[in-house]
């Protein structure tokens, strides 16, 4: 136990120090504490994207759903979550070309520059934050979770210890400390997520032994849709869609876009990232799929728990140490990015402390007022804590109805970015429609239709859209310097080509056909889990095409406000 203590020292010591030079590094300014001065150049800006999506959900959760579910989640999530970064071509382009010529740096921030001040930008910031905060409640749950297994630390105990020190290092550096961290924590979750799938595997006799074993007694585990039916096609097809729709609505990932040095980040950041989920969300999933061996019987919230478990019975505590500090990283390098996103949020948009549109003249070098910074950030991470003390649900359930009602909001930035006849008010329908339907669909009163909730949501949502801006009479209007911004250039020829062939991935991604199948194993796998892994490769090369159309017309918008 000593050992394990000192070596979780050492780690959360070395990320106070990190955040401590952000601190030195910073300049006054709103722009430089939520958005690091915009200046995230494409190693930093790919790994603090990376570790801020992957959370404690992508290591606790996974191995969680990989021990209820079987090899089954790992596609919707590595696939699913690789083909999502398309949006950050299709959206996150224009909103780095618009947040740099407008001096933006909350997502509803961008609403105000499109269609002014009003109601708009707070119902949508609103939402963003009511969604967000279960979301944010997951990171401290994990947590505790993982010191109480691991340390033998009580879970309210972990839960308030990781919550205080990521509010402390968020506190002193603000974007740039959150980036920085975000590299070290991603190194320790890459090298936890390896050293514990080979102790596991190697615990279970190998991993084609140890996959054969669990195919003898539950073979489901190794098959489509799941043990238990739990990934039918409808809701299979339903989590392929739903990162794409969800994803970039994450206020989080939203204000990265902001903060990118230049296009060039975005780019090889989307490159980069169905090789990375590929790869990595492999391993916690197998991890929860070979636990079966070790740790049976489980059911519920407490299949959560199964990784900390595994590394503490097989480990030792050398593993158990670094486990520990492993899935904290994981954990803190989301928090730290869900504090900060929303800090700003509350404070510019809902406190109205920000100036509306384009009157944000004064946006890149106004002082931060300290005190009201720290309470509103101190608030959220009490809120979120609180919200960990008295988990509703499993992790994985909790993030699938938050990913719903951040889905619910893409229609609007959609219309809002590309569509002249949008309008504030249509906007403002499609939200409350779009989110009264997932409050609805919580409580069962309307239809599932087979599907996740969010798809119902977002057509609902989207229909509502259209018809409110036809019925509203007239047109709105882009702005043209917004229109010029937001366009990514694709003549009609280029649109058609590339939209059929993401549209092959996708269909490619739900192959209905082979469910219910018995697999052929290779190297002790399904042979469709290696066909996901080489349909992500296929998709980062078709992005780096894809990237290169979009940027080959490099340019740096002026301000508008000049």
């Amino acid at each position: 136990m000593p050992t394990r203590i000192a070596i979780l020292t050492i780690y959360l010591g070395a990320l106070i120090a990190v955040g401590a030079a952000g601190r030195r590094a910073r300049r006054p300014g709103a722009e430089d504490f939520f958005l690091a001065g915009r200046a995230l150049g494409p190693v930093v800006l790919f790994a603090t994207m990376a570790a801020t999506n992957f959370s404690g959900f992508a290591v606790v959760g996974f191995s969680g759903a990989g021990y209820r579910l079987g090899f089954a989640f790992y596609p919707v999530m590595a696939f699913g979550t690789g083909f999502m970064a398309l949006a950050f071509f299709l959206v996150g382009i224009p909103i780095h070309r618009l947040g740099k010529a407008y001096g933006l740096i909350t997502p509803p921030e961008l609403l105000g520059a499109r269609f002014g001040p009003g109601p708009l930008t707070v119902i949508f910031g609103l939402a963003m934050a009511v969604f967000t905060i279960p979301y944010l409640a997951i990171q401290p749950m994990a947590a505790g979770y993982a010191l109480e297994s691991l340390l033998g630390l009580p879970y309210p105990a972990g839960a308030g210890l990781i919550t205080a020190l990521v509010l402390g290092y968020v506190l002193m550096g603000g974007m740039r400390s959150v980036a920085w961290t975000d590299l070290l924590q991603g190194l320790f979750m890459l090298g936890l997520m390896l050293a514990g799938f080979f102790v596991v595997a190697a615990a279970s006799g190998g991993p084609v032994s140890g996959f054969a074993e669990v195919a003898r007694f539950s073979v489901e585990h190794l098959m489509r849709p799941g043990a238990g039916g739990g990934l039918p096609v409808g809701i299979w097809a339903s989590y392929m869609l739903l990162w794409f729709l969800a994803d970039p609505m994450f206020p989080q990932l939203f204000q990265r876009f902001y903060a990118a040095r230049g296009e060039t980040s975005i780019v090889r950041t989307a490159v980069l990232y169905p090789l990375l989920t590929s790869v990595l969300f492999f391993f916690p999933v197998a991890i929860g799929v070979l636990g079966r061996l070790h740790v049976p019987g489980l059911e519920g919230r407490d299949t959560d728990r199964i990784l900390p478990i595994l590394m503490e019975r097989l480990g030792g505590d050398w593993l158990a140490a670094l486990a520990a500090a492993g899935l904290i990283a994981a954990i803190m390098s989301t928090m730290d990015s869900q504090l900060l996103t929303m800090g700003s949020i509350v404070e510019r948009d809902l406190l109205g402390r920000g100036l509306p549109g384009r009157a944000r003249r004064s946006a890149r070098t106004r002082a931060l007022p300290p005190g009201v910074t720290r309470l509103v950030l101190a608030g959220l991470a009490l809120l979120g804590y609180a919200l960990a003390l008295r988990p509703p649900a499993t992790i994985l359930a909790i993030a699938t109805e938050t990913f719903a009602g951040l889905a619910v909001l893409f229609p609007t930035l959609v219309a809002s970015i590309y569509w002249d006849r949008a309008t504030a008010r249509a906007c403002l329908v499609s939200i409350l429609l779009g989110e009264a339907w997932v409050v609805l669909s919580h409580f069962g009163v309307v239809p599932q239709f087979g599907v996740l909730a969010a798809l119902p949501a977002v057509a609902v949502a989207g229909v509502a859209l259209l018809t409110a801006a036809f019925l509203g009479g007239g047109t709105h209007g882009r702005p043209r310097a917004f229109r010029a911004l937001a366009a990514l250039g694709l003549t009609k020829r280029q649109t058609v080509i590339w939209s059929a062939v993401f549209g092959c991935f996708l269909f490619l991604s739900v192959d209905w056909w082979r469910f219910g199948k018995l697999p052929t194993l290779l190297f002790g796998l399904p042979d469709w889990v290696l066909y996901f892994a080489a349909l992500g490769g296929l998709l980062a090369c078709a992005f780096g095409l894809f990237g290169r159309t979009i940027v080959s017309r490099d340019r740096a918008p002026r301000s508008p406000m000049l």
